[in-house]
Parts: C-alpha cells; sequence; structure tokens
C-alpha cells in the first residue's frame, strides 16, 4: 500500500484550507451581500438606484434618506413604537419567564409533566394559524388599533420560549443555593431575585435577546392589529413607503439600516451572554 509523502501532505492540506477559505467566502458573500447592497443603497438618490448598469459604491453620495426619515414625525413615530413595544414586551417576558421557570425547576407540583408538554406543544404551532383568532381577540377587549395588542400578542408568542429557556438554566443551578437561604431566614422570592436572578444573567440576556428580535422584526400581526399610522411599527413603515405609483427605494433602505441597528447593538455588546444562556439552557430541561 503506497503511504504519503510529506511534500504531498502538505499540498493536500494546503488545497483542503484553499477550498475551505473560498467556500467561507462565497457563504459570506451570500449571506453579507444583500446587507451591504441594502446600506450602499441607503446613500444613493433614487434615481441612481435604478440605474443599468447598477454602481454597488454610489456615484452621488447623499444622507437625503437619513434626513428624510430622521426630519419626518410620522417616520420617527415608527421607531418609538417599535421600542416601546419591544421594551414592553422583553420586560414582561422576562419577568414570566424567571418566575414560570425557577417554579417548574424548583417545585413539583400535579400536571407538571403536562404543563410542560403543552408549553413545548405551543412552540410548534405555525403563529400565522393564530392570527384570525388573535384578531377577534384584540377586537373583543377593545384593543384593536393599539400598541398593547402588539404587546400582549407578543408577549404570548414569547413567553413559551421563555419559560423553556429559564426552566433549563435554572436546572444548572444547584439546589443547595435555595437551601442556604432558606435556613438564612429568607424565602422563596428572596432565594430567587437575590441569588438566583443575577447567577441566571446569561440565561436572561438571551430570553431578552431573542424575545426584542421576534418583537422588534414582526409585521405580519403588526399589519393586521393596527391601522393607523401613529400605531405602526417599522417593519409596516418600511412596506408603506411602497406606494402606488412610485416606491422611495433609497427611504426603504435607509430605514432598513437604521431597524436594523438596534439588533446589530444588542449582539455586539452581549453576544458573549447570549451564547452562553442558549448553550447552558440546552444542557437541562
Amino acid at each position: 500500500m503506497a503511504t504519503m509523502t510529506p511534500m504531498a501532505g502538505r499540498k493536500r492540506h494546503t488545497a483542503t484550507r484553499i477550498w475551505l477559505w473560498v467556500g467561507l467566502t462565497a457563504g459570506a458573500l451570500f449571506a453579507g451581500g444583500p446587507a451591504l447592497w441594502m446600506l450602499t443603497s441607503s446613500f444613493k438618490p433614487n434615481t441612481e438606484i435604478f440605474a443599468y448598469p447598477p454602481t454597488f459604491i454610489p456615484e452621488t453620495f447623499t444622507f437625503a434618506a437619513y434626513a428624510e426619515i430622521l426630519t419626518d414625525p410620522e417616520k420617527v413615530r415608527f421607531f418609538l413604537n417599535s421600542y416601546l413595544v419591544a421594551g414592553a414586551v422583553v420586560l414582561l417576558t422576562i419577568v414570566a419567564g424567571i418566575m414560570a421557570g425557577y417554579a417548574l425547576s424548583r417545585f413539583d407540583f400535579p400536571f407538571k409533566k403536562s404543563l410542560n408538554a403543552v408549553i413545548i406543544s405551543i412552540q410548534a404551532v405555525p403563529p400565522i394559524t393564530l392570527l384570525i383568532p388573535y384578531f377577534g381577540l384584540v377586537v373583543w377587549l377593545k384593543l384593536y388599533d393599539s400598541l398593547w395588542a402588539l404587546v400582549l400578542t407578543y408577549v404570548v408568542a414569547t413567553i413559551p420560549y421563555a419559560i423553556l429557556m429559564m426552566t433549563g438554566y435554572f436546572n444548572t443551578i444547584p439546589k443547595e443555593l435555595d437551601e442556604a437561604v432558606k435556613i438564612d431566614g429568607g424565602g422563596t422570592f428572596r432565594a430567587l431575585w437575590r441569588v438566583l436572578v443575577p447567577i441566571a444573567k446569561p440565561g436572561i440576556v438571551s430570553v431578552g435577546a431573542y424575545t426584542f428580535m421576534v418583537a422588534w422584526n414582526e409585521y405580519l400581526f403588526a399589519l393586521t392589529l393596527t391601522q393607523s399610522k401613529s400605531n405602526r411599527t417599522v417593519p409596516v413603515g418600511i412596506q408603506l413607503l411602497m406606494g402606488e405609483h412610485s416606491f422611495q427605494w433609497s427611504e426603504m433602505m435607509a430605514m432598513s439600516v437604521l431597524g436594523c441597528l438596534p439588533v446589530l447593538i444588542l449582539f455586539l455588546f452581549f453576544q458573549r451572554q447570549f451564547v452562553s444562556g442558549m448553550t447552558a439552557g440546552a444542557v437541562k430541561a
């Protein structure tokens, strides 16, 4: 049997590395190309976007689209609404997820396994199938065309994930910590909020990041459950820039860039906690 010489082994290793870098570069261009095109198009005038052949680097560099968005109270309101809805959803989801996750992790009660199964099964339901029931419920509660309609809808969608994640994370924390607090005279709530919550910070950050992305990027329910422009969010606001006879492409790209920034900044600052929370929460469930 022929053996591979050291020179042949090095050539094969080099060829493997070259093909690996080619594949990674192609994947990066495929994934990041549309985002780069969106970014460069946001600095072009609307006429240049339609130019043929298309230009990747703007020939006429302008901030007009950003100025139009940031000086228009109606468009600024879209961002304010998104921040209010996403912030409320994150807060409510985290509080509910922590308390429910702690209860499922630390206590035994009737139908606990059945409740876990229900929570998991809810995750498998396509959200679009719930659109009509949610619409009817929101109208019945007289919350139609309000930000509260979006907050309650998104909270219902994000709480199952938060419960599963926090339950898994609390399962990784020794129960002896709870017992030590109780020996010192503390109660259940003190053990939870004073001891376990600080330790579970990576899991909480992970839940918050996921919840923020869901609430910030959601389009279908925001379009259906609101009607007036004063209650629209960023995804719907981008769609409103498409008129009957003309599309404001440069403004659409600029608003899309501004809409991506909160999520990007969130990951840049909390990526370590996010990854840690995702992996730790998946160890035990």
